[in-house]
């Protein structure tokens, strides 16, 4: 079968010809429908180095962003039936701490001895036409569209984690909320919070189309440039705003949301662009709290996938064949797609 495969630290992917998996004992073969191209992915083979980042070493297919149909189930597997679409939760951890017990196989207490930190990731993930990936790792679509679904593995699933855990700032009347950054994630959290809260939704890019896509959401929009942090605390009446994501992590969007961030807010940094925060308790608003999160929970992803039949969450999603599959990390490396690329291997 065809594949995009990682072969090696700051080299572009290759479309390769590997077998065709085979599920073991716990295991599910799934048809892959859709697999979702992601900056991350651009992030490793590009960016990263060897000994950077534990159980990410080459050689392996990318793709953490995964849907597909039942094709085989392996060993001890029950209740899946063939050609049923499923979503692919995409973190493995080791399956037996205390993190991974409540499905945040993100935060497993065994990561640094895993061999692997997820499908996709160190393991063969979804671009391909075949996909193996563990029964407990799998969130029925039901009849939803399973190739629009595919991002929703982690451009859903990580917003909803991160408002999820703000909603004691937003779940309270007046509330505004900050989306910093309008890319896959930042377009999906300003859906996430309209359908989840009554929050005011304030959104800021840098691009003029992103700013449009948002406001036909719901979102007021703020252009970057001078005054920016001025006029997000003149739309909150001066008071600053209560929660905050910023899902692009460089310093000046840090800086940014410190700057508007109310007493007892909330500032979550979802973007891993490496930037800093410098902190005093004369200058950080009183209770105020500056934090990270990484993905999400299975549990939270049977949750967005509800918001996804119930059509809470649309993602923006453009379409590529396999053999368009480099091409489309290409479009996705030089900033030229206006929608996340979601390849579809047996299309």
């Amino acid at each position: 079968m065809r594949a995009v495969r990682f072969t090696d630290w700051k080299t572009k992917p290759s479309l390769k010809e590997i077998p065709k998996p085979t599920p073991g004992p716990g295991e599910v073969l799934l048809k892959v429908a859709g697999a979702g191209a992601c900056h991350s992915d651009v992030a490793i083979y590009a960016d990263f180095e060897a000994g950077m980042v534990h159980g990410l070493d080459p050689e392996y297919t990318l793709g953490h962003e995964n849907s597909g149909w039942v094709e085989e189930v392996g060993e001890g597997v029950t209740g899946f039936t063939k050609g049923d679409a499923y979503l692919v939760f995409g973190p493995v951890g080791c399956g037996h701490c205390a993190a991974c017990s409540r499905g945040q196989d993100t935060y497993c207490e065994n990561a640094a001895t895993n061999p692997y930190q997820g499908i996709g990731l160190g393991r063969d993930g979804g671009m391909a036409e075949y996909l193996v990936v563990p029964a407990r790792n799998l969130v029925p679509l039901g009849d939803a569209d399973p190739v629009d679904a595919a991002p929703l593995a982690d451009a859903a699933l990580t917003p909803y984690h991160a408002i999820k855990l703000a909603l004691p700032q937003l779940n309270k009347g007046g509330a505004t909320a900050l989306v910093i950054g309008l890319g896959g994630l930042g377009q999906i959290a300003v859906q996430i919070i309209k359908a989840l809260t009554g929050a005011t939704v304030i959104a800021t890019d840098m691009k003029p189309e992103a700013m449009e896509l948002a406001a036909s959401r719901g979102a007021i929009t703020v252009a970057g440039g001078e005054g920016q942090a001025e006029k997000i605390r003149e739309i909150t009446g001066g008071r600053g705003v209560d929660a905050i994501f910023d899902f692009v992590g460089v310093t000046p969007t840090i800086e940014l949301g410190q700057k508007t961030m109310a007493q007892g807010g909330r500032l979550t940094v979802v973007g891993i662009a490496g930037g800093v925060v410098q902190w005093s308790f004369f200058t950080n608003p009183y209770e105020a709290v500056i934090t990270n999160t990484y993905w999400g929970t299975i549990e939270d992803l049977h949750e967005v996938v509800k918001m996804y039949q119930a059509g809470q969450i649309v993602p923006d999603v453009q379409r590529f064949t396999m053999d368009q599959a480099l091409e489309a990390y290409e479009l996705l490396e030089s900033g030229k797609l206006a929608a996340r690329a979601v390849v579809m291997p047996n299309a």
